[in-house]
């Protein structure tokens, strides 16, 4: 018999399942299509955009904004390969028109359609715990044997005296611009903020970037500094270290108040970009009904992503850490083995690649150098410049290095990657490191030439550099040709 429903106070319909996804991001999907696959009942939960903040609002636009202003900024940089150098003309609604054109390709994928093709039952409605064992979302009422929270994360709005007075962009508007930025001020200075700067650099506003600590501050600093010197030779201002005291203006005319080591400074602007992080969508979620832990952070999950109500897992953003859409889908890929085989996995962690998807691009996967040698001590630092690969110089993208990482017996620890195509080129690392590889196996591969990847096969035999003037090594070449 139907139940009534404790929100609505109208009759709910009951539905038994064997999971109950709250939240169809990327995490959410995926678990969702797999556990699907498997022959499990699924119940998939969105109370807004299927796809959730990647398609919509994240990765998707934001690489189609930075196509458009990677060709604008290639028409005006062709000289040196012999095509003179143009000022392009930008279309901006144009530009809009090819980001939504880019998510309408991508949605179908993700349609409430395409899942229940799967056979996955959508529900488009908020869900929330009443108990420990039951979510309610719209007129239905769910028990399952597994829940998932996938419910990701939002901007964050930073208390700053006269911000609700001034309109502003956030990564959730700045795609539906379709005008000019004369001037556009940027508050925050990672990943996410410096892309969309870099972005509307190429389609010709004026940029400055401001942030309260230090620019891509959670990366290693060697490779941070070399992107961060291509910026503002770029002519992207970027301020560090300052304190926001204030933000007045109108719409078209911006003026930010800050405080340096120097004393107070302003800038005025004609727009304002806010990307000052994200925080976990846990309200409404009704947690404390389920028994679930959160912290600052989100959700308190243990190593194999279970929260303390051992029928509730939580995935992704909204557990904090790593904040992308592949990490989240690597959450769903624990859980999956979790719940379905009773594996031992769990979230990869740091070892998750992170890419920033400026020019030059910015990857990592593994520890840092610091990290490494807090931990291991004794460690080898392997690097390979850019403008040693024939390719490179070939295409004209000779700035950035490679640096991996490896404990003194050849352990793979962390590599990093700032140049053209870094996110592509991270990707042996990060295979390397999930499976334990040592240094020596990312030297018995073949190379084509010439290609980019070339400069991981030479930063590996940088480990066996000295072996040539090792006086053991050429005592055994002397044995050995005594021998015949």
């Amino acid at each position: 018999m139907p139940k009534d429903n404790p929100e609505s106070g109208a009759e709910a319909q009951t539905i038994e399942t064997d999971f109950c996804i709250i939240g169809a991001g990327s995490g959410g999907l995926a678990l969702a299509a797999a556990a699907a696959a498997f022959g499990q009942r699924v119940v998939l939960i969105e109370k807004h955009k299927m796809g959730g903040d990647t398609l919509n609002y994240g990765s998707v636009p934001s690489k189609a904004l930075l196509a458009s202003a990677k060709r604008a900024n290639a028409m005006r940089t062709a000289s040196p390969f012999g095509i003179r150098g143009v000022e392009p003309l930008i279309d901006f609604a144009g530009v809009r028109e090819h980001i939504k054109r880019t998510i309408a390709n991508a949605s179908p994928n993700t349609s409430p359609e395409r899942f229940a093709g799967l056979g996955v039952r959508v529900i488009a409605a908020a869900g929330k715990f009443v108990d420990k064992s039951t979510v309610v979302a719209g007129d239905f009422r769910i028990t399952a044997r597994r829940f998932v929270i996938a419910t990701g994360s939002a901007p964050v709005i930073p208390a700053i005296s006269g911000l609700q007075d001034v309109p502003y962009f956030t990564n959730e508007t700045i795609f539906e611009n379709a005008k000019p930025l004369p001037h556009l001020i940027v508050i925050g200075a990672g990943a996410t903020g410096l892309e969309l700067a870099q972005a509307y650099r190429g389609l010709g506003s004026q940029v400055t970037v401001l942030d309260a600590a230090q620019a891509l501050g959670d990366e290693d600093p060697e490779l941070a500094a070399v992107l961060l010197t291509k910026l503002s030779g770029e002519g992207i201002a970027i301020r560090e270290g300052v304190r926001i005291t204030r933000v007045s203006g109108e719409p078209g005319r911006v003026i930010v108040e800050f405080e340096t080591a120097r004393g107070a400074e302003r800038v005025e602007g004609s727009d304002l970009l806010v990307i000052a992080g994200r925080t976990a969508n846990v309200a409404a979620l009704g947690l404390e009904a389920a028994g679930i832990r959160t912290s600052d952070d989100g959700i308190k999950v243990n190593a194999g992503l279970r929260t303390r109500n051992h029928r509730v897992y939580a995935i992704g953003d909204v557990i904090g850490g790593p904040l992308s859409s592949h990490t989240a889908a690597e959450h769903a890929e624990v859980v999956l083995w979790r719940t379905l085989f009773r594996s031992h996995a769990k979230a990869a962690g740091r070892a998750a690649p992170r890419v920033v998807f400026t020019e030059p691009e910015f990857a990592h996967v593994g520890l840092s150098e610091s990290e490494a040698r807090a931990k291991h001590g004794k460690i080898h630092v392997l690097r390979w410049p850019y403008h040693e690969n024939h390719r490179a110089q070939a295409e004209g993208t000779t700035d950035g290095h490679i640096k991996v990482v490896t404990s003194k017996r050849g352990e793979i620890l962390g590599a990093g990657i700032v140049g053209a195509e870094a996110g592509e080129l991270i990707q042996m690392w990060s295979l390397a490191i999930s499976q334990g590889l040592k240094i020596k196996a990312m030297t018995q591969w073949i190379s084509p030439y010439p290609t980019l990847s070339e400069i991981n096969k030479r930063a590996a035999f940088r480990y066996f550099a000295t072996s040539p003037s090792n006086p053991y090594v050429r005592k055994v070449i002397a044995l050995l040709a005594k021998l015949g």
